[in-house]
């Protein structure tokens, strides 16, 4: 009787663990079903005009809108923030939430170091046209980057491609296929699995992604004077990758490390020392070569 009590409790467990175990793969087919529908949404968080801080970039001395538009004619918006005697020019590609109006503190601060400064909004953001996608927002970056060569108050010789966070992918591959002065990735990551994996560890998300963003795979290719600064705090995009990018860069190339810093307040934290350390490359790698 002992052993027949203990072979039906044996089958009842099983029992139990294999509904267990098809009730968790059901689960994860369902949320991983969702992933691949929602994915964008995963990645992309606009914000559209006119949420924001745009009054307060109003206040910015000689800002202006401006308008261009991608190969696959989506018109996108940007301010283009000119500085007497400019020393370079700067073109900034922003993180993954938000608008342009989000970045008015640091474009104004860029201003005052002496940099003209194209920022631009990805398709679906602010006043921008279209739904962002990995290859519309590589678009979107050649897109500003050509409309910058173009304008009367930029030396095309001295354009600075500038990308931070998921702006950092549109960065690297903008150099790949522009000719650019240099190149400077604050806070951003080696590929978008490698981010999946940090923020979904217990789901496979890594490889149902379609979104690549890869730029350690682009990174080797380019041939620019190269700056690369992350927080050594960041909660966001781990600064390992910072490194990873850096460590699989071509020479010439520097790193700053961010004491104490996060993922958003990397120029709050780092004060003077980042504004400087950002001059210091411009000058010696670019402004001083033409």
């Amino acid at each position: 009787m002992d052993r027949l009590q203990t072979l039906c409790m044996k089958i009842k467990i099983q029992n139990i663990l294999c509904r267990s175990l098809i009730a968790i793969s059901a689960v994860i087919i369902i949320l991983s079903l969702i992933f691949m529908i929602f994915e964008k949404q995963f990645i992309f968080f606009p914000s559209k005009y006119p949420d924001g801080y745009y009054n307060q970039a109003a206040n910015i001395p000689d800002l202006t809108d401006c308008w261009m538009t991608t190969e696959d004619g989506i018109k996108l918006h940007g301010w283009f923030v000119s500085a007497d005697s400019a020393i370079a020019t700067i073109v900034m590609a922003h993180g993954n939430a938000g608008n342009i109006s989000h970045r008015y503190v640091i474009v104004a601060a860029l201003r005052k170091c002496g940099f003209n400064i194209l920022i631009f909004d990805y398709r679906g953001y602010g006043r921008s046209k279209g739904v962002p996608s990995e290859e519309g927002i590589y678009m979107d970056g050649r897109a500003a980057f050509d409309y910058a060569v173009k304008l009367a108050q930029v030396d095309s010789e001295k354009i600075v491609l500038w990308g931070t966070s998921l702006g950092g992918a549109v960065a690297v591959d903008v150099a790949s296929k522009r000719r650019a002065a240099g190149l400077i990735l604050e806070s951003t990551f080696t590929t978008a699995a490698d981010m999946a994996m940090v923020h979904y560890p217990f789901f496979p998300a890594r490889f149902l992604l379609r979104t690549k963003l890869n730029s350690i795979e682009k990174i080797p290719q380019i041939h620019i004077p190269l700056l690369v600064m992350h927080g050594n705090r960041d909660s966001i995009v781990p600064f390992r990758f910072g490194k990873e990018i850096f460590d699989a860069a071509n020479e010439q190339k520097e790193f700053f490390e961010i004491q104490g810093a996060d993922h958003n307040n990397t120029y709050i934290i780092g004060g003077t020392a980042y504004f400087q350390r950002v001059r210091e490359f411009i000058l010696r790698n670019v402004t001083q070569k033409h």
